[in-house]
């Protein structure tokens, strides 16, 4: 099955213009049809065209195979290099990892001492409004009178 783009589409696509791409068009490098007054490209050739695959490179070596073991060693340097990284990666992750650890214990040590001082505030408001009431009854006993509102005597 064939995909047909636009030229606009096609340049946006391989991020060349399309007065380069009706250039390639003109020397028959793609694969390309007019419609409408539109030039279209037939896109999966025309991106294998422009895009060499790896099989297709071409490594020409002297009589030692100097080029190839210089292919070789970069790839192998690069392969170094991305280890590298991710090891660097995953050192820095641990460490952000730690702290977030030691952020949450943190967190939630407050927490607990923070529920333990209102249970015991909860505690002593009881305590306090046990003997405000203990104090009521003892002045009711007391005088036969209950103190209403400010400074208000009901018999």
């Amino acid at each position: 099955m064939q995909t047909w783009l636009s030229i606009d589409e096609f340049a946006k696509l391989i991020g060349k213009s399309p007065n380069e791409i009706k250039t390639l068009c003109r020397n028959k490098k793609l694969n390309y049809k007019k419609e409408n007054n539109t030039i279209y490209i037939e896109a999966q050739a025309g991106t294998k065209s422009l895009i060499p695959m790896t099989t297709e490179l071409e490594i020409i070596e002297d009589n030692k195979g100097t080029v190839l073991e210089k292919t070789i060693s970069t790839i192998l340097t690069l392969h170094e290099k991305v280890l590298e990284a991710k090891d660097e990666t995953i050192t820095t992750m641990k460490g952000e990892n730690d702290f977030l650890k030691s952020t949450v214990i943190s967190v939630q040590e407050i927490y607990d001492e923070d529920r333990k001082t209102i249970e015991t505030l909860q505690k002593q408001l009881k305590i306090a409004q046990e003997e405000l009431e203990f104090c009521r009854r003892k002045y009711k006993l007391m005088w036969g009178k209950v103190i209403k509102g400010k400074g208000k005597e009901d018999e």
